[in-house]
């Protein structure tokens, strides 16, 4: 994997690059769609390219290894020959479902013994059968297994699990370089900073994750519940001190104006389900603000979704349209909606590039943020 930095923004640490994987170019800043158990829900692949103009998707190691199974991903030839996205794939290690599984699981030095949601079937996730599985599965980019803390932590707990993810990744670091890419293309290990919202636990994380010299670099454990502006804070602490040279990816951030005061701190990769979760309850991203298709007033209102967007579901169908078929429960509203937010977050981040590479990005996010943010 290559990073390439072409641009940084005038007034902000804002950047533009290019990520070059062995299925594709993707240029940042990026939003990347999340494809769970192989598929973005209620998306087809060739809306995927067509409409949202995604370049990457993610998977998720922990729901791929439950089900299909190493074994059927492996027959297959890989998750990219499964689902046949033939574009990048990063997957997330597991870490974030453990965390939200904590009544079903326990934390050893070894790993993480975990409940399946499924069947109730025990397993074990350890740091080397974490990269294992995600070889199996064949992604471009693979996550680092880590434990993702709660919010609010106390101070020795966030301490001692940053201490338990890092002994995590020097034995991720190790399986990776004793191990071989399974399907002919290379595979990235990308670290992940901890520290919950404690400033010297996130600077000595971050520079324990540099100091590995891994491809690329993770921040974690934010969008859990804090407030914004301390999501802002440390993750501006860490992007202070990983690497520029490298790209630098937000877990699970968040809302469009998140994404883009969070690529004024410095990060290039950004994946949420807000997109296509909020999508399918009705609520609407769009270039002028926040819809509730739900709401009566839409009921008349024939004009496009957003014909701010290059995507035809957001330009072809009407507001009235999309609101009937919510009311009646017809699947296609689902459909119609996640395509438009998803496309929605790529527009955005395309357009942040532009104004990167114009240096102005910092005065268009200005005036951007207040828009976004009201309601209609």
């Amino acid at each position: 994997m290559e990073f390439t930095l072409q641009a940084k923004d005038t007034n902000s640490t804002a950047r533009a690059g290019t990520i070059t994987t062995a299925h594709g170019v993707i240029e940042t800043p990026i939003f990347m769609p999340v494809g769970t158990v192989g598929s973005v829900k209620a998306v087809t692949q060739a809306q995927l390219k067509d409409e949202v103009k995604a370049e990457i998707i993610l998977g998720n190691t922990y729901h791929l290894y439950l089900r299909p199974g190493t074994e059927v991903l492996e027959a297959a030839g890989g998750l990219h020959k499964f689902n046949g996205w033939d574009r990048p794939i990063l997957t997330d290690s597991g870490g974030y479902q453990v965390f939200s599984l904590s009544n079903n699981r326990k934390l050893t030095e070894d790993g993480a013994v975990f409940q399946s949601h499924i069947d109730g079937s025990k397993h074990l996730f350890s740091p080397e059968r974490v990269m294992d599985i995600q070889r199996s599965i064949g992604a471009d980019i693979i996550m680092a297994f880590d434990e993702c803390p709660p919010y609010p932590s106390e101070y020795l707990y966030a301490k001692k699990s940053m201490e338990l993810t890092h002994r995590w990744l020097t034995r991720c670091v190790q399986r990776m370089s004793e191990t071989e890419p399974m399907y002919g293309h290379a595979q990235s290990l990308f670290p992940i900073v901890q520290g919950s919202t404690y400033k010297d636990l996130r600077q000595d994380s971050a520079k324990f994750i540099a100091d590995m010299d891994c491809d690329g670099n993770a921040i974690g454990g934010l969008s859990v519940g804090e407030p914004e502006e301390m999501m802002y804070e440390m993750c501006g602490l860490c992007c202070d001190i990983l690497p520029a040279d490298k790209p630098r990816y937000l877990m699970g951030v968040g809302t469009p104006w998140n994404i883009l005061e969070n690529i004024a701190l410095g990060v290039d990769m950004f994946d949420c389900v807000m997109p296509t979760r909020n999508g399918r309850n009705g609520m609407l991203f769009t270039t002028k603000g926040v819809i509730n298709i739900k709401n009566k007033r839409w009921a008349t209102d024939f004009t496009p979704i957003d014909d701010g967007l290059d995507c035809h579901s957001s330009n072809f169908y009407t507001k009235a349209y999309l609101r009937h078929l919510f009311v009646a429960n017809e699947i296609l509203g689902l459909q119609i909606a996640s395509v438009h937010n998803l496309a929605f977050y790529l527009h955005l981040v395309t357009q942040a590039r532009t104004h990167i590479l114009q240096g102005d990005y910092m005065q268009w996010k200005n005036a951007m943020i207040p828009v976004l943010k009201q309601r209609l």
